[in-house]
Order: C-alpha cells, then sequence, then structure tokens
C-alpha cells in the first residue's frame, strides 16, 4: 500500500498543526512560526478591527472565523474535520453557495480536501446563506463556522 505512509504523515502534520494552535491558544503569544526542512508554518492569533466596519450590507461579505455571536439568529455551518476547503466542484465550477441565496439541510456546500481524499460537506439546516465564512482554496480546522445560515 504505497499511499499509506503518505495518509499517516498528512495526518501527523494535521495533529501537529492542531498541536502548534492549542500552544499558541494557551500562550501570551500573538504570532508562532515554526520552519522545518523546506517547510515553513505560520499561526497567528486575530487581531482586533483598528475601524468600525461600515452600517449595512458588505460586498463582498466580510470573513472571519468567529462564529456569529449567540443570540444573533444565524446558525453556524461547522466543518467536521480539518483540511482544505473548496466552495465548488472544481475551479471553473460556480459555487455552490451565494450569499443571499437559499440552502437546503443535506445539500453539499463545499468540499473539504483532507489526507487528498474530498469530503462532501452539507448543511444540517435549511434556510438563506447570511455569509461565507471560509474562503475557498483555505485551511479549515474541525469546529470552524463555513456558512452563517439565516433558518428558515
Amino acid at each position: 500500500m504505497p499511499d499509506v505512509p503518505e495518509r499517516d504523515d498528512a495526518a501527523e502534520l494535521i495533529a501537529l498543526i492542531d498541536r502548534f494552535e492549542r500552544l499558541l491558544e494557551r500562550s501570551e503569544l500573538s504570532e508562532l512560526e515554526v520552519e522545518a526542512g523546506g517547510t515553513m508554518l505560520r499561526l497567528a492569533k486575530p487581531s482586533a478591527p483598528v475601524a468600525a466596519a461600515p452600517a449595512g450590507p458588505i460586498d463582498p461579505p466580510a470573513r472571519s472565523t468567529a462564529p456569529a455571536p449567540a443570540g444573533s439568529g444565524y446558525h453556524d455551518v461547522i466543518a467536521p474535520l480539518t483540511g482544505v476547503f473548496y466552495n465548488s466542484p472544481s475551479p471553473e465550477a460556480a459555487p455552490y453557495l451565494a450569499v443571499g441565496g437559499p440552502v437546503r439541510a443535506g445539500q453539499v456546500i463545499g468540499l473539504i480536501e483532507a489526507m487528498k481524499l474530498f469530503n462532501e460537506i452539507k448543511s444540517d439546516v435549511s434556510g438563506t446563506v447570511h455569509r461565507i465564512v471560509a474562503e475557498s482554496g483555505a485551511l479549515v480546522k474541525q469546529k470552524q463556522t463555513l456558512v452563517e445560515v439565516i433558518p428558515s
């Protein structure tokens, strides 16, 4: 099985990234950078906003990994695993979701690539897409908000 060592290596790398993330969260550091061989990993805590956000809708929607505030009325669709998020089935294809568009429970909202496998991520609620939080091509962590939905 030639793929097993690569999968083990990827799983170990993801576990190592998770450990570095926990270390950063527990420390007073704002940033952690690690370099080994030809690979560099940089983790940074979110910085406080410098200026107030303008009132009204923002186009394109702001992207953040922070979940919706409690009592906001939005439902967070979260990542079930750590990996690279894609918002469409291929680079040329239209995105699965659009802000302001409908979403159904069970509908595919994106893909997460983990250990060279693409996993369909489905919405667990029906409603209207309020905000797409995860950026296509970006690493997302397990339990990170991908999409905020106004439940119907």
